[in-house]
């Protein structure tokens, strides 16, 4: 099965509350399979892009993906993923091997780069999350 995981994270502030956007479709009809919003607590935008994948690739893998094209608007993650970039952070370093550790239950795992326009579903989830997160937080 041939999935395009779409995925977006974000924290305002940097670091600060954050959230994650997850949209896998088909790649033979681009119906969507899944979506996922999720409030990841107080982190920076690098490491909610990470978490993103991860969350995105863990899925796929459930879903039995054999072929996977990761679409993020992260030109970091992107270069990084790609060997284009080396991790220098420790943080990241720990998520890129969880990223990479997941790649080999899925046969092919490509990614693209994105400008934020071409990527509006899975900002809309990343930041519905965050809205989400910080009313939970003000009205503790």
């Amino acid at each position: 099965m041939h999935l395009i995981l779409h995925t977006d994270g974000g924290a305002r502030g940097n670091p600060g509350p954050a959230g994650i956007g997850v949209v896998i479709k088909n790649a033979e009809t681009g119906e969507i399979v899944e979506q996922h919003s999720e409030f990841i607590g107080h982190t920076t935008n690098n490491q909610a892009e990470y978490r993103a994948v991860i969350l995105g690739l863990r899925r796929c893998v459930a879903l039995g993906a054999t072929e996977v094209e990761v679409v993020a608007d992260s030109e970091l993650l992107i270069k990084q993923a790609k060997g284009e970039y080396k991790v220098k952070n420790r943080e990241l370093a720990s998520r890129y091997v969880e990223m990479k550790n997941l790649e080999t239950h899925i046969g092919r795992v490509r990614y693209r780069h994105v400008r934020r326009e071409k990527n509006k579903e899975a900002d809309a989830l990343a930041n519905a999350a965050m809205d989400k997160g910080m009313r939970r937080s003000v009205g503790d």
